[in-house]
C-alpha cells in the first residue's frame, strides 16, 4: 500500500505541475502577453492540456488506484490517504469519460476566444463573439454527453463542478430565493431614497485605489509573501501551489467599490488557496471544495465582513486620510450605507447583495436553454435583455452591460455560474456559525483584528481543500447540510435596518 500510494502521488504531482504551468500561462494572458501571442498560446494549451489528460487517464494510475482502493475500507474516511484516493477516482473515473483530443479542443477554443471575447466586449458587438460561443456551446453539450446523464444535460456538468448537486435541486434553490428576494427587491425601491451613494461617484485616484486596495487584503490576512496583484479586463485569482497565489483586480475612477471590493473579493479565493493544508500540494486534493465553496469566501470576504458596519468603523478613518477631498463631511455610517446601497443595475460583479443572484439566475436559465437546444446563440442578445428585463425592470443599453459583462462564456465552463449563488448561501451558513462560537466578532472587527476569522476558516474550510465535497464541509463546519435560510435572514436583517422597512419584511 505505501509504494502504491507513494506511485501514484508521484504522476498526480507530474499532472498538477502540467496544469499549473497552464495555469501561468492563462495568468499571463490575461495580464501582460501581446495580442499577437493568442495563436501560440492557444496550441500551448491545447498541448499542455492534452499530456496532462493522457497522463492522468493513463492505464497505469487506474490499476494504482484499483490498488489503493484494496486497502481503503481500513483507512479512516478523513484521513489524507482515503481521500486522495476517494477523490482522485471520482476525478479519475469523469476525465477518462472524456477523450484527450476532446480535452485539447477545449483548452485551444477557450484560448482562442478569449481575445475576440474581449474585443467584443470592448466594442460592445455580440457578433465579433457569437462564432466563438458557438464552439463553446457545442463543446459543453459534447462533454455533456461523454460524461452521461440521466435527466438533463447540465447535470453532467455540475456534477465535476459541485458534486452532488442536481440540476433540479439547483433550481429548487433558486426558487426559495426569489420568493424571498422578489418582495424585498419591491420593498427596497419603494424606499430607495433612504441610501445615498452618491459619494462612491466623487473621483477617487486610481493609483491610490489600487495601493490602498492591496494595503487592505494584506489587512486581511492575504499573504503578499505569497501573492501579487494585477490589472485584468475581468478580476480573477489563481494559484500555481502553496507559494505562489495571484490575484487581479480593475479600477474605476468614478465608482469606488469597483477596486476596493474586487480586491477583497479576490483576495477571500486567494486566502483559500493559500490555507489548503502543504500536505495536499500536488495531488487532486490541492483546490478548492468546489467552485460554490470557493466563492464562498470571496463573498463572505467582500460582503459580511467588507461590507459590514464594524469593517467601516475601523477603517473609515485610514480611507478619509487617503482620500480627504472626496470624503469631506462624509462619515463611517453614512459611508457604510452608500457601498450596501441596493438598486437593480447591469453589471453582475458591481451588484448589491440583494439582487446578485438574479443575476446569476439568468445566466443559470440561459445556459440550460443554449445546452438543451431551446436558444440559438444569435438569438442570445434578445433573450438576455428580455430575461433581464422581466427581472430587473431595466432595459439593457448595450451588449457590453448586458450579454458581453462576464469573460465565462469565452471558456467551455458551463455550470460555473451558480457557484457564485451557492458561494453566497454557504458563506451566510458559515458565518452563522461563527458567530455563534464568536459573540465579539464584530467587536474584533472594528479592531481590526480579522486573525480569529481568518484561523476559524482555516481549520473548519481551507486546510481541506477538496478531501470532502460542500455538504459533507458543511456538515463538519456548521452541523447540517446547504441550506439557503441563514443567507435569506441575513439580507431581510439588513437591508430591513438600511430601509427602515417593515418588521413583516424581516
Amino acid at each position: 500500500m505505501p509504494d502504491t500510494l507513494e506511485r501514484l502521488r508521484a504522476i498526480l504531482a507530474e499532472v498538477t505541475d502540467l496544469n499549473r504551468a497552464t495555469a501561468v500561462l492563462a495568468w499571463d494572458q490575461e495580464t501582460y502577453m501581446p495580442p499577437g501571442g493568442v495563436q501560440n498560446r492557444a496550441e500551448q494549451f491545447s498541448t499542455l492540456s492534452e499530456v496532462a489528460h493522457r497522463r492522468f487517464t493513463s492505464e497505469e494510475v487506474g490499476r494504482l488506484l484499483d490498488e489503493a482502493e484494496g486497502a481503503n475500507a481500513k483507512l479512516d474516511f478523513d484521513s489524507d490517504e482515503a481521500s486522495l484516493i476517494r477523490v482522485t477516482r471520482r476525478d479519475y473515473d469523469q476525465a477518462r469519460k472524456l477523450p484527450s483530443e476532446l480535452v485539447a479542443e477545449i483548452a485551444h477554443a477557450s484560448s482562442t476566444a478569449r481575445p475576440h471575447w474581449q474585443k467584443a466586449r470592448h466594442e460592445s458587438n455580440f457578433g465579433l463573439f457569437a462564432p466563438y460561443l458557438e464552439k463553446n456551446v457545442e463543446l459543453n453539450r459534447r462533454v455533456a454527453d461523454a460524461l452521461g446523464f440521466e435527466k438533463r444535460p447540465y447535470d453532467a456538468l455540475l456534477n465535476r463542478t459541485e458534486p452532488g448537486l442536481t440540476t433540479d435541486e439547483l433550481e429548487a434553490i433558486f426558487d426559495e430565493l426569489k420568493t424571498a428576494i422578489v418582495p424585498l427587491v419591491a420593498d427596497i425601491s419603494r424606499r430607495a431614497e433612504a441610501v445615498d451613494d452618491s459619494v462612491l461617484r466623487r473621483g477617487f485616484d486610481p493609483d491610490q485605489q489600487l495601493s490602498y486596495a492591496l494595503e487592505t487584503v494584506t489587512k486581511l490576512g492575504y499573504d503578499l509573501e505569497r501573492g501579487r496583484q494585477d490589472i485584468s479586463t475581468h478580476p480573477f485569482s489563481i494559484a500555481f501551489g502553496p507559494g505562489d497565489v495571484r490575484i487581479t483586480t480593475r479600477v474605476n475612477r468614478d465608482f469606488f467599490n469597483e477596486c476596493l471590493f474586487g480586491s477583497i473579493h479576490e483576495a477571500g479565493h486567494g486566502m483559500y488557496f493559500q490555507g489548503i493544508g502543504r500536505n495536499l500540494d500536488r495531488t487532486n486534493l490541492w483546490d478548492g471544495a468546489s467552485p460554490g465553496v470557493h466563492e464562498s469566501q470571496s463573498r463572505l470576504w467582500e460582503n459580511l465582513v467588507g461590507r459590514s458596519l464594524p469593517f467601516w468603523n475601523h477603517l473609515f478613518s485610514s480611507l478619509q486620510r487617503t482620500f480627504p477631498e472626496p470624503l469631506k463631511g462624509v462619515d463611517a455610517e453614512a459611508f457604510y450605507r452608500a457601498v450596501n446601497k441596493s438598486y437593480p443595475s447591469y453589471i453582475r460583479v458591481e451588484a448589491d447583495e440583494v439582487t446578485y443572484n438574479l443575476h446569476v439566475l439568468l445566466r443559470f436559465e440561459l445556459e440550460n436553454d443554449m445546452l438543451e437546444g431551446r436558444l440559438k446563440v444569435r438569438d442570445l442578445p434578445e433573450a438576455w435583455n428580455e430575461t433581464f428585463k422581466s427581472y430587473f425592470g431595466l432595459d439593457v443599453p448595450n451588449d457590453r452591460e448586458g450579454v458581453l459583462q462576464d469573460i465565462h462564456w469565452s471558456f467551455v465552463g458551463f455550470a460555473e455560474f451558480p457557484g457564485y449563488t451557492l458561494g453566497n448561501i454557504i458563506g451566510a451558513q458559515l458565518m452563522e456559525k461563527i458567530r455563534s462560537e464568536m459573540t465579539d466578532l464584530d467587536h474584533q472587527i472594528e479592531r481590526g483584528e480579522f486573525g480569529n476569522l481568518l484561523g476559524w476558516l482555516q481549520n473548519n474550510v481551507y486546510r481541506h481543500g477538496r478531501k470532502f465535497t460542500p455538504n459533507e464541509l458543511l456538515e463538519r463546519a456548521t452541523g447540517r447540510p446547504l441550506t439557503p435560510k441563514p443567507w435569506i435572514a441575513y439580507v431581510r436583517r439588513k437591508y430591513g435596518a438600511l430601509y427602515g422597512l417593515h418588521p413583516a419584511s424581516d
